[in-house]
């Protein structure tokens, strides 16, 4: 799975007419987000076709309840934030880390799952314990990523250099082939590779104190005001803790951004957050 190649592609799904009062307009017409349909388990290429994956499902839910038909496209996750921009999406349905460059230049709903950083090396070779395990080594990380970023941000302190791939499983080649001594990546996805491969080993985790959630363009505050209140009303019905234990095989804590709607729209603390309470009204 980690060689193939997902070229762009879109599913379109049907709808349901459903979904909150005053939308009777916008259910007609269909809404556009990308993924990046190498990034599993968020999204990937599917056996008989398509794409599957946690963010697969969450794009496809949120469009149900918004009464809505959703074409999804799969592409390297670099395009994903220029297409945004460009107005070929409508939000972005693929992981993205909330940081505070981009909340200054996007919207943001609420998080949905916490995002920790991971190692990932080859069995066999010296594993990473601790950051201070990098030193002398070559990263392999996902072009255009937050992993990419931080990789950036502390070569030079930590001492170690980077290559940057198109795709993460791209990445994990490098290290299965000895391109590369460890591959960074988010913590559920380095997992679920290291599960689908047993040469790959676990390795230390870095806690950011970081979310995913979803990215709108910043003049589309009614369009992530609209979304922000379907993940609320996913994370209170359980739709979202029935997603998590589906892909990731355990449960999401009482207490995690998973479980728990923040009291307004956006992630609290960054640029674009609106801290005006809102009451759920889910359908």
């Amino acid at each position: 799975m980690f060689r193939s190649r997902f070229t762009a592609a879109a599913l379109a799904v049907g709808f349901v007419v459903a979904g909150f009062a005053g939308l009777a307009n916008a259910q007609a017409a269909r809404l556009v987000t990308g993924v990046d349909g190498t990034f599993a388990p968020h999204a990937m290429p599917r056996l008989g076709g398509g794409i599957e994956g946690f963010n697969v499902d969450m794009a496809n839910e949120i469009a149900r309840r918004l009464g809505r038909p959703i074409e999804i496209q799969a592409l390297e996750f670099s395009g994903l934030i220029p297409g945004l921009l460009a107005r070929r999406f409508d939000f972005v349905a693929a992981p993205t880390t909330v940081t505070e460059a981009r909340a200054r230049t996007l919207l943001f709903t609420e998080g949905y799952l916490a995002t920790d950083y991971q190692f990932a090396t080859r069995r066999g070779a010296p594993e990473i314990k601790s950051l201070d395990d990098v030193r002398g080594k070559k990263l392999a990380v996902n072009k255009g990523s937050a992993y990419e970023s931080w990789a950036n941000d502390n070569a030079q302190r930590l001492g170690f250099t980077f290559d940057v791939y198109g795709s993460n499983p791209e990445a994990v080649q490098a290290v299965l082939a000895g391109r590369a001594d460890a591959n960074l990546a988010g913590n559920t996805v380095v997992a679920w590779a290291a599960k689908q491969n047993r040469q790959l080993v676990l390795g230390h985790t870095i806690r950011t104190g970081l979310v995913w959630a979803i990215p709108f363009r910043p003049d589309d505050k009614e369009g992530r005001d609209r979304v922000s209140m379907v993940v609320k009303c996913m994370k209170l019905d359980g739709t979202f803790s029935r997603l998590h234990e589906k892909w990731f095989g355990y449960k999401a804590p009482a207490d995690s951004v998973t479980m728990q709607p923040s009291a307004g729209h956006g992630v609290p603390g960054l640029p674009g957050y609106d801290e005006t309470p809102v009451t759920p009204v889910c359908r």
